[in-house]
């Protein structure tokens, strides 16, 4: 995967770093240790969340006493089956909502537990997952979801190795939504501009924030491996070192609330939506992957002389013919294809191609050991459960089937016509038809998921926008 970078940031600002019998990132085992950690750092309140399909996170807040004396956690199904704006899809297209809307069991995984550095009394916080009461798993959860498929990767002696790469906005507040949004005045005091693509000076205009981000991201263990400036006015980029999918997708659902955070304490907005400002570039999350065969440690991709393999032909020829149709885990909003145009310097088909930005799939410069292939097509809004999830669900269908992959490309792409589905409903649609991708994430999240997409695309319908009243209020 991507070797370690440094830039103007990575070794500045940092707080000092919490000894290794105390930190837990992947650390803590059981309970007599938790008990441990928690009275080490004085932890009063312990935040019990889990990811609802859009990612954000749910739960329950109780003093830490209560979370070590076994005490039954649990929140209603219906929790994850709500769209967007709060409601809840109708009955149909394999969708049954539930009659008694019957609790779910949370359970904590104690190897996610970490301090939650922003609030004021000590707090910590722990990545549940959730089963049904009889201990079945509850498969249409984002979190098992993923789980799911890096299983159906270890049933063929495989384990997928990832890294995520989060771009986001920093925008002044905003509290009413019929306005734009707008570049944040950054230590200069002057609105920050576009074109500043890995410029430092435009990282340093946030220096005290970004600080913040570097602070509360060491206090949870969490490891950001380069921080650069994008080229959108207050665009910033994360990456982060790669390992496991469910790891990776923990530490992406974290950083997003810890970014979150460290922006209104500057009075400021962080947002992660696909396409936030007309006329400046959308926000991507590129996933980088390569598979691992089990047994021996060795990358498929390659060969033992170091030449390309029939696996890694295949992984990208999976991606090519289904990630179309999984489009709507990786797009998942009416504002994603705003992204996904030409006009957005981003993918608009399925080409791929060696260190080529402009197509959907690139495979970066790399030693032969270290090759992959980074998906470019995931919105910086998706969950990132479900991106990975449906991510390594395409290549792993293409490697099952032996999909070939057509010639990769060494021109520009992305000016091309567009072979991406062009909007949600039809998204939605691909995604449901697609039964090579339903055997693997399983037809509960395939049906809960379509249905939420189906419901938050009638009530962006309801909605009528400033395009509507400037060009027919008075001309039709």
């Amino acid at each position: 995967m991507t070797p370690p970078r440094k830039d103007a940031k990575s070794a500045r600002g940092r707080a000092p770093r919490t000894p290794a019998y105390v930190k837990n990132r992947r650390g803590v085992r059981n309970w007599k240790e938790v008990s441990e950690w928690l009275a080490w750092r004085g932890i009063e309140d312990i935040e019990c969340i889990t990811p609802d399909q859009a990612g954000v996170a749910r739960g329950k807040m109780m003093p830490s006493k209560k979370f070590t004396s076994n005490t039954s956690l649990a929140l209603p199904s219906a929790v994850f089956m709500t769209t967007i704006s709060g409601r809840y899809p109708e009955d149909g297209s394999g969708f049954v909502y539930p009659e008694d809307d019957g609790d779910l069991k949370l359970l904590p995984d104690l190897s996610t537990l970490s301090e939650v550095p922003w609030e004021s009394d000590p707090t910590a916080q722990v990545i549940c997952d959730l089963v049904h009461q009889d201990g079945r798993v509850v498969e249409f959860t984002p979190r098992n979801v993923l789980k799911k498929v890096v299983a159906a990767y270890a049933e063929h002696g495989l384990k997928p190795v990832v890294a995520p790469e989060i771009e986001f906005y920093l925008v002044r507040k905003n509290p009413d939504p019929d306005y734009p949004l707008t570049p944040p005045v950054g230590r200069s005091g002057r609105p920050i501009g576009g074109g500043q693509g890995y410029s430092i000076a435009g990282v340093n205009e946030f220096d005290e924030l970004i600080d913040d981000i570097y602070h509360f991201s060491e206090g949870q263990g969490l490891e950001i491996d380069t921080l650069i400036h994008e080229e959108g006015a207050g665009q910033l980029e994360i990456n982060l070192r790669h390992g496991d999918p469910v790891e990776l997708a923990d530490q992406v659902f974290l950083f997003k609330r810890t970014i979150r955070e460290a922006a209104l304490k500057h009075e400021i907005y962080a947002t992660f939506m696909a396409k936030p400002i007309q006329g400046q570039p959308g926000s991507a999350m590129h996933i980088h992957q390569s598979i691992i065969e089990t047994r021996t440690g060795r990358n498929i991709f390659t060969a033992a002389d170091g030449a390309e393999t029939d696996a890694f032909r295949h992984f990208i020829g999976g991606m090519q013919r289904h990630v179309p149709n999984a489009l709507v885990m990786f797009a998942p909003y009416v504002n994603s294809y705003r992204r996904l145009t030409k006009a957005a310097s981003a993918p608009v088909n399925t080409r791929w191609g060696y260190d080529n930005r402009t197509t959907a799939f690139r495979v970066p410069r790399s030693d032969p050991g270290a090759r992959r292939v980074e998906n470019r097509i995931p919105s910086s809004d998706a969950n990132p459960y479900l991106a990975l999830a449906a991510s390594l669900a395409c290549g792993l269908v293409g490697l099952v089937e032996r999909v070939d992959a057509d010639t990769p490309v060494g021109t520009a792409v992305n000016q091309d016509e567009v072979e991406l589905p062009r909007g949600l409903i039809e998204a939605v649609a691909l995604f449901e038809e697609d039964a090579a991708l339903r055997g693997v994430l399983g037809d509960g999240f395939v049906s809960t998921y379509a249905a939420i997409k189906k419901a938050e695309f009638e009530t962006f319908m309801e909605v009528i926008s400033p395009w509507e009243r400037e060009y027919l209020l008075l001309n039709v």
